[in-house]
């Protein structure tokens, strides 16, 4: 089938397709609280805004948000992660449970619930606090047991790395890899850092523009991108490389060449959680059977969907299909 000559939507699996598919999702999740007001005043004990708070929200973010994105385009998702035995990891367990997304997480007693607070005022992001601790190594140890137990009900792997402590182990992290890959399972990777060793053998990697010059170092031209990019492919051994480069589009790297599509024309209002969108659909699209020339050209159509919402956001099957 020449699928150059289609359309991306005629390779969109049907809803049932996806239905029947699981994503399994290992990585950072964290818990993205928002707190929305009004700003009408400087204090008058320093200048700055006062942002008198309306209302406040809570999201799944990280590999939390990539679960979701996997959920809500229509298959099953199972996260695993860690969090603290605090009240934002109590929350984030009841979000995902609600939207449908097995959450299987690790409680450490002795590390607290990753958290990012956005305070928000007229629709523009005033302040970003985090709340960081990395997980113990006994918490470690017992996501890795339940990753070897879930692994053979799941039809697709996504590493979802945010560095903070899930995925920094680089023997444990190339371990997950060589067995998802030798029972058949596609892994895709959305990297963190600059020692990328430890995503070798990956099926799919996932990095922006950012990512890729912290691991191989800037680049001057096109010429001398593909000729990292393809490097690295190489190096790393991997399927392919796709590099999202916003406002320019997505290029995979993979043994057929490169692969360049277009960003979809939209109006841009909050990028966040863009990556986890896109690394979701395509993982989605791979444990159906679609290849990855196949599902880039949906995945990129997905991240220009999300980027039009606030906040991390999700899309449906019938958005992406529309």
């Amino acid at each position: 089938m020449n699928t150059g000559l289609m359309s991306p939507l005629a390779l969109l699996p049907a809803e049932e397709d996806l239905a029947r598919r699981s994503v399994l999702v290992m990585g950072d999740a964290m818990l993205d609280r928002y707190w929305f007001g009004a700003v009408d005043r400087i204090s008058p004990e320093a200048p700055v805004p006062v942002l008198r708070v309306e209302r406040q929200e809570h999201r799944p973010g990280g590999a939390a948000n990539v679960a979701l994105n996997v959920r809500t385009l229509g298959a099953r998702a199972t996260l695993l992660a860690a969090c603290g035995d605090d009240e934002p990891g109590q929350i984030l367990a009841r979000l995902l449970m609600s939207q449908g997304v097995n959450a299987c997480l690790e409680h450490d007693a002795h590390a607290q619930t990753l958290v990012k607070l956005r305070a928000v005022g007229r629709a523009q992001q005033l302040l970003r606090l985090d709340f960081e601790a990395q997980p113990c190594q006994a918490t470690l140890a017992r996501l890795r047991q339940r990753f070897d137990e879930a692994l053979m009900h799941h039809d697709a792997m996504i590493l979802s790395d945010y560095g903070k402590g899930c995925l920094t182990d680089a023997a444990t992290t190339r371990a997950m890899i060589a067995v998802a890959r030798a029972h058949g399972r596609p892994v895709l990777v959305d990297p963190n850092g600059a020692n990328w060793e430890r995503y070798t053998g990956a099926s799919m990697i996932t990095p922006n523009r950012a990512q890729l010059a912290h691991a191989t170092g800037p680049w001057q031209g096109e010429a001398e991108l593909h000729e990292r990019a393809f490097a690295l492919r190489q190096r790393l051994q991997l399927d392919s490389l796709l590099l999202t480069r916003s406002e320019e589009g997505m290029t995979l790297f993979d043994a057929h060449g490169a692969l360049h599509v277009e960003a979809q024309a939209s109006e841009v209002f909050d990028v966040t959680g863009a990556g986890d969108t896109v690394i979701a659909t395509l993982a989605a699209l791979m444990s159906c059977g679609l290849d990855a020339r196949a599902a880039v050209p949906l995945a990129n159509r997905a991240g220009g969907i999300v980027v039009g919402k606030f906040g991390t956001a999700t899309i449906a099957h019938a958005e992406l299909a529309a």
